[in-house]
């Protein structure tokens, strides 16, 4: 390496940048300081690192540093990070494992706590290496904008989680100046704003073709379909139908209570089951080989989340997602249906109104929903062909009568 400087030149040089060799510079400002400046290049972005000021690092140290880091780049280490972390200031990893922490003491369930922690490691993997006080706003973009407009709703969370490990990492002293993950005044002029974005909402199946495609569904026989079946049949969601447990199902009053650690909104919900999922569910309880009403293939645990939709994918379905059945069902309840909108939205397991009507609605209207359950199960049991009913399907259904206000269920043949 052909050395450019000397320890003269160091002390007598003009106002401007002077080149040693190996990318290290020698920095004169205007004012006349002098500093030392090691370029390189990291995961093909241009970085610069300070050496020093000259006036307390003569030219052979300079050299010595400046070699030292050129090892640890060879070596796979950014030099930068890992004078950060010698000086104590840790990585966005491991403040955002420490927010994660205090946090998911107040977290409703488990699936949240998992969400949390794979939504950074997924997505914001290129950070976690970070020292936390060197991220600047084109990091976080690189973060955002490859899921910004195909994962929308995954993105806003990624943001705001990020903002928040950010603003942990100022309040305890590792970070100074504005959050660059900060939305208002900020991101909200680099990317477009949500209302902007493609609607995240679930492809739905209008419900007009429901029933044909439950009678096409009933054809199938194995676990994911049935699951399929019972989650368009109680508007229910992934997690709540393939977690489903047997000790949740009350055959006798015809209820299914979802404990509230596996509900979205953190509190318990009954579900009113028709006839025909009572039919469905029997007929599983024949098959009972654990605690799951629907298990996988490993042992104590239920069907993969991706379960019901590959069977969507295998019968081609392409304008619908499992999610999508629960629009389905409110599209049916308000344009169909007689019911008021609070019944349709109790069976969606929604938190209507404000706190204050919340607290003087102490009843879940089971009995006005089981009603509504039991005509939703009927219009799925009878196919249309435009706008007329047809029987074709009836038959499928499970026949009842009620006595004292119990379901006796008559299974149909398999």
């Amino acid at each position: 390496m052909t050395s450019n400087l000397t320890a003269r030149k160091v002390e007598t040089a003009k106002p401007g940048k002077y080149g040693d060799g190996a990318n290290l510079y020698l920095i004169v400002s205007k004012s006349g300081t002098r500093k030392w400046v090691l370029r390189f290049t990291w995961r093909g972005k241009p970085k610069e690192m300070g050496l020093g000021s000259a006036a307390n690092v003569p030219l052979a140290d300079a050299r010595e540093r400046a070699a030292t880091a050129r090892r640890e780049i060879a070596q796979g280490i950014n030099p930068i990070e890992e004078r950060k972390r010698d000086k104590g200031i840790p990585t966005f990893g491991e403040v955002a494992d420490d927010v994660r922490q205090s946090l998911s003491l107040g977290f409703r369930n488990e699936k949240h706590k998992a969400q949390w922690k794979s939504t950074l490691e997924t997505y914001a993997a290129s950070l976690r290496s970070k020292s936390v006080d060197t991220i600047g706003t084109d990091d976080v973009l690189e973060v955002l904008k490859p899921i910004w407009t195909v994962k929308p709703e995954t993105a806003l969370r990624v943001r705001g989680r990020i903002e928040k490990v950010l603003d942990a990492a100022r309040a305890k002293g590792f970070r100074n100046g504005e959050n660059p993950a900060r939305w208002r005044g900020h991101l909200d002029h680099l990317l477009p704003r949500h209302s902007k974005l493609a609607r995240g909402h679930h492809a739905a199946m209008h419900y007009e073709d429901v029933a044909c495609f439950i009678a096409n569904l009933q054809k199938r026989e194995a676990f994911a379909a049935m699951a399929l079946e019972l989650c368009i049949l109680t508007a229910g969601r992934t997690g709540e139908i393939l977690g489903m447990q047997w000790s949740e199902i009350d055959f006798e009053r015809g209820i299914w209570t979802v404990p509230a650690n596996r509900m979205k909104a953190g509190r318990e919900h009954r579900v009113p089951l028709s006839p025909r999922a009572i039919a469905i569910l029997r007929q599983l309880e024949e098959l009972r080989a654990g605690d799951f009403v629907f298990p996988g293939q490993a042992r104590n645990k239920p069907l993969s989340n991706m379960a019901m939709e590959m069977v969507l994918r295998r019968m081609k379905v392409e304008n619908a997602t499992v999610h999508g059945f629960r629009s389905t069902f409110r599209d049916w309840a308000g344009n169909v249906s007689n019911f008021p909108r609070e019944v349709s939205e109790a069976a969606l397991a929604h938190v209507i109104g404000d706190k204050a009507e919340q607290a003087y609605r102490r009843s879940d209207a089971l009995e006005k929903r089981r009603k509504l359950m039991d005509e939703w199960a009927a219009y799925c049991a009878t196919p249309r062909i435009g706008n007329i009913a047809h029987p074709a399907n009836a038959a499928r259904s499970a026949s009842t009568k009620h006595e004292g206000g119990q379901s006796v269920v008559a299974l149909p043949h398999s």
